[in-house]
């Protein structure tokens, strides 16, 4: 009963440990390839539409309408302490060191994960993976490598463009519902956001985007075959995509801003 007791409790823990190490070994192998020849420069591009053109709606919108709430919260808060002038530089630390980063990463994760996922899936089902290695194409160069480069050149100007309509989509509401100045909203803005509020901002989004590309390739390839096993890779990369970006959002903001 022990020994049945302390397997059924060491099982998840190695399975889990020997998943961590497969993603580790797969994001090796994809930084290896990076800077080797062939390179696919028609993939990247196609990818880089895919993932960065393509996304900028959904991330746009999510931005201006979390800058928006953003204010209209801090003001409510605010107003409790007569603190109200805080407004606007709030809005901009908040919107360019995490919410633009994190929401703008989670939103990619949905549209982008579970599409290299599937795609990846559905070509490992369909034997088109065996085909390129029939070929003498290696399957990780010509479709990992591409998408995960793109991923992680397209977020941080995803995370710019997404930092910025959060921050007007503030000075609206300030402007419009909470009676703000326009002028002395932005002045405000200007002068108490930094450099190293937006840079922040910037490398994580390129960590994201890696992160994103990184479990939608792994989960594609090894997809289990059938149509459930590329809905069951799909779902796993969004999810593991999503709370990576979380994880990895904290160990930065560690590292960035604990002093």
């Amino acid at each position: 009963m022990i020994s049945g007791t302390l397997g059924a409790l060491g099982r998840p823990v190695l399975q889990s440990i020997g998943a961590v190490g497969r993603v580790v070994l797969f994001a090796g192998s994809i930084l290896g390839h990076i800077l080797r020849p062939p390179f696919y420069l028609r993939e990247l591009g196609a990818s880089l539409l895919q993932i960065g053109w393509f996304s900028l709606p959904v991330v746009g919108l999510t931005a201006i309408f979390t800058g928006g709430a953003l204010a209209l919260q801090i003001y409510a808060g605010g107003s409790r302490f007569n603190a109200e002038a805080v407004v606007p530089s709030i809005v901009a630390i908040g919107m360019t060191r995490e919410l633009g980063p994190v929401l703008g990463g989670l939103m990619v994760a949905a549209r982008v994960a579970s599409s290299i996922a599937a795609e990846i899936g559905t070509m490992k089902v369909t034997e088109q993976i065996d085909a390129l290695v029939t070929l003498s194409t290696n399957p990780l160069k010509y479709l990992a490598v591409p998408r995960v480069v793109a991923a992680t050149l397209a977020m941080p100007v995803l995370v710019a463009t997404g930092d910025a309509i959060g921050i007007m989509g503030g000075w609206l509401v300030g402007t419009t519902r909470l009676d703000f100045n326009s002028a002395a909203y932005l002045k405000n803005t200007v002068d108490f956001l930094q450099a190293w509020d937006i840079g922040s901002g910037l490398v994580k989004g390129a960590v994201f985007g890696f992160i994103v590309a990184l479990m939608g390739c792994y989960h594609g390839m090894n997809s289990a075959r059938g149509a459930q096993g590329v809905g069951a890779a799909t779902k796993s990369a969004v999810v593991s995509a999503s709370v990576l970006i979380l994880a990895a959002n904290y160990v930065l903001t560690e590292v960035f801003f604990s002093s």
